[in-house]
């Protein structure tokens, strides 16, 4: 089993990250809310990055993925025909000394591991956040912010399948919010009680579930190397029977090796055909399929890989991070595939003498309608690389005093910090190459 990477750990993480404009802690200048997390200029890049690079795999090159993008907020039915509302709980234990709670499956001893007091009964807590809907807050108006994006894809099977004539197998993609009332959060983004989840439910006929489960298990460890993770930071962990939920044929995470050691960043079930029975149950409407080819009716089995954009975002971070001496002097490094880097490209005139500035910012507006581009004049031209190495960007153009006379400009890549010229009128087509495009 590989070691995780002894360069990074989650201090340096959370320090890069508020440093440098990635995560800022939730209202903060208040003193933050648990959990809760803000995105900045850097984070959001990245996190729509990732998002666009998933949607791109998973429905833009495939002809068996639809699209869908549903209401936060579902009938409460939806949640009791799902079994959330009765059984989406975890056990938690209360300290009779200091009050704090805990899940109680996430310590592995009977006193309070804050004071050491003694610990209460379990008892279970529903994670779905409730409120009312209208201004009477009363039982009938009771609506729960969805744990899960799942249930609307489930819930509108019949309409995404009879508007695009989609034949079986066939899958819906979102992507969107779910919010869990955790007992317990930590480890910074990994954790936390609003999140944003990437999920496909793909429907299949009964009986091949059981090949369309090991393809997706396949398909998505394969899908994490190819957005830059190193796979032997990856690995594939089967669920135990004892694990699994009632209703589960079979389970696989995908595991990335934190600082914090092995955790999961997707699940791909089988979850057989119970969703679409209990939503047909309980709304009184039929969510089966017609099979032309073989003239019968029934319903599909589903295979769900869900995978959750933070924690993605965060192996992300983890996996690029990197140290090492470059000119006498430690250099941080974020290695992150160029694809999905926030900052595509940085411009950099050499000085801020004002016979620079027409060139630079000419540069700069050719660039910036292909490239997420980020100009930066302050400080000496080696601080300026150390910074955008530090935010992953894989390319710096420099603007010197011989660009003026021979209009061509320095290409500086940041894994190997090697330099190239190229003339201004090429620029944008190479730096296309570069990236793929």
């Amino acid at each position: 089993m590989p070691e995780n990477n002894m360069k990074v750990n989650m201090e340096k993480i959370v320090s890069l990250c508020k440093r440098r404009g990635f995560v800022f802690q939730s209202s903060e200048i208040y003193g933050g809310l648990g959990s809760c997390w803000d995105y900045g200029p850097l984070g959001v890049e990245l996190k729509k990055n990732i998002k666009d690079y998933w949607w791109k795999k998973v429905v833009q090159e495939r002809d068996d993925m639809v699209g869908l993008d549903a209401s936060i907020m579902m009938h409460p039915q939806v949640w009791v025909a799902s079994g959330h509302v009765a059984g989406f709980s975890d056990p938690l234990v209360e300290c009779k000394n200091c009050k704090h709670r805990f899940r109680s499956t996430d310590i592995d001893t009977s006193a309070c591991p804050d004071c050491g007091g003694a610990l209460s009964e379990p008892r279970m807590f529903n994670l779905m956040f409730k409120t009312f809907m209208g201004p009477v807050e009363d039982a009938a108006n009771i609506v729960y912010l969805r744990p899960e994006t799942a249930q609307a894809q489930f819930v509108n099977f019949d309409n995404v399948q009879s508007t695009t004539r989609k034949k079986l197998p066939f899958g819906i993609a979102q992507v969107g919010k779910s919010f869990r009332n955790e007992i317990t959060t930590g480890n910074f983004i990994f954790r936390t009680r609003e999140f944003e989840q990437m999920e496909i439910e793909y429907f299949v006929k009964p009986g091949t579930d059981g090949e369309w489960f090991d393809y997706w298990v396949n398909e998505r460890l394969n899908y994490y190397v190819g957005l830059g993770i190193k796979k032997e930071n990856l690995r594939l962990r089967q669920h135990d029977k004892e694990e699994l939920a009632h209703y589960a044929r079979g389970c696989f995470d995908v595991d990335y090796n934190f600082p914090i050691g092995w955790s999961e960043i997707e699940g791909i079930a089988n979850r057989g055909d119970f969703d679409l029975t209990q939503h047909s149950k309980f709304s009184g409407k039929t969510l089966d399929y017609f099979d032309e080819e073989k003239n019968e009716r029934y319903i599909p089995y589903v295979i769900e890989p869900s995978s959750g954009v933070d924690r993605t975002l965060l192996a992300v971070l983890c996996d690029a991070y990197d140290e090492e001496m470059a000119d006498k002097e430690l250099r941080v490094v974020l290695r992150i595939n160029p694809r999905i880097a926030p900052v595509k490209v940085a411009i950099l005139p050499l000085s801020r003498n004002a016979k620079l500035l027409p060139l630079s910012k000419e540069v700069s507006a050719l660039l910036r309608p292909y490239f997420m581009a980020q100009y930066d004049d302050a400080q000496s031209i080696g601080r300026r690389y150390r910074r955008q190495d530090e935010i992953g960007t894989p390319y710096c153009v420099t603007i010197d005093f011989q660009s003026l006379e021979d209009n061509q400009v320095t290409i500086r890549e940041r894994d190997s910090m090697q330099q190239s010229r190229v003339p201004v009128p090429e620029l944008v087509e190479i730096l296309k190459d570069k990236f793929g495009l």
